[in-house]
């Protein structure tokens, strides 16, 4: 099971597999999560409509970390198991990445501004979510800063190993300081502070940006492996 995320092969044939089921997974879940967030959730007693914004922002920011935590794992396989496949998967996703994160900081700021009055604060929080943009954009273009690709995609590797201590401070800026972003809502599964007739939709639209974002992902991996062997 493990070989297929690590041998370009097996991937090929387990994207082959998937992608009929994940595209028919994120159009579903679109629509289900849509009619959800704009007709069945409730508006916000102090936010009011506003509040629909986190249907997209939450998950949005959940998965530009998430993607940058697959990516400090693969750059940790591929340096430590000499594996190209770990080069091949960064280089795929971290556009996916960059977007999920534009997203997030593009919603955040719609969001925010009714309510801070402001498009923009430099908050902990907003500050090191601008920063993870700013890292995928230089690991887009890192690898090709040198004419040499495998040496390019090491220094990116290290780039991405290096940047993931990013990754707690998002996590953790809105505890360990104090900021404008609220705290985390869903902090325990068990007994989240958001409203349960607004976790459904929440739910069903991190299901549609998760299975958005592998589908993305698994094409422009297969689509990255045939490109190298066309090159081998």
């Amino acid at each position: 099971m493990i070989k297929i995320f690590i041998n370009p092969g097996k991937f090929i044939n387990f994207a082959n597999f998937v992608i009929k089921p994940l595209i028919f997974i994120s159009i579903i879940s679109f629509i289900i999560g849509l009619i959800f967030a704009l007709y069945v959730s409730p508006d916000d007693y102090q936010q009011g409509s506003t509040v629909r914004i986190m249907y997209i922002h939450v998950p949005s920011a959940w998965l530009a970390m998430l993607t940058f935590l697959i990516m400090t794992i693969y750059s940790i396989i591929a340096l430590a198991f000499k594996t190209p496949f770990g080069f091949i998967v960064n280089s795929a996703v971290a556009p996916i990445g960059a977007t999920f994160t534009f997203i997030c900081l593009f919603t955040g700021s719609l969001w925010g501004k009714p309510m801070w009055g402001t498009w923009w604060v430099w908050d902990a929080r907003l500050t090191s979510v601008a920063l993870l943009f700013v890292m995928y954009l230089i690991i887009i273009f890192l690898k090709k800063t040198t004419n040499n690709i495998n040496l390019g995609e090491k220094i990116t590797s290290i780039f991405i190993i290096i940047c993931s201590i990013n990754l707690p401070i998002i996590k953790f800026s809105v505890d360990w300081w104090n900021t404008l972003h609220q705290p985390a809502s869903i902090s325990k599964i068990s007994s989240p502070s958001i409203d349960p007739s607004m976790m459904k939709p929440l739910f069903i639209m991190t299901i549609f940006f998760i299975s958005i974002g592998l589908l993305i992902a698994i094409i422009r991996i297969k689509a990255e492996i045939l490109e190298r062997k066309k090159i081998i």
